[in-house]
């Protein structure tokens, strides 16, 4: 049996915009995420310090993921809105979490 390995060529605008997509995208989205579990903790009386240190550890595996998946994505036009979604709705809930434990 013979596997055949036809594929379109990657357009240099398709490398660009995953690389984007890695490394901005995944920084926009680790940071919301970051923030969200930081309040939510302090909200839930976690020390701050604790809350910090654990938000950080959580947020550098959860950038790896997101590093590999932008190169492994089908749709870049979908992994684009679920960054740029999930940065901007975590970011909001954060500031509001934030708003109420003040």
């Amino acid at each position: 049996m013979k596997l055949s390995m036809a594929t379109a060529p990657i357009s240099r605008r398709d490398i660009v915009s995953r690389a984007l997509a890695a490394v901005v995208g995944g920084y926009a989205f680790t940071w919301g995420l970051v923030a969200f579990i930081m309040a939510g903790m302090v909200a839930a009386d976690m020390e701050f310090h604790d809350a910090e240190h654990l938000s950080a550890i959580i947020g550098f595996l959860a950038f790896l993921v997101i590093f590999v998946t932008a190169f492994g994505a089908r749709r870049i036009g979908r992994l684009w809105l679920v960054l740029a979604g999930g940065a901007a709705i975590m970011t909001a809930a954060a500031t509001l979490i934030q708003n109420q434990v003040a």
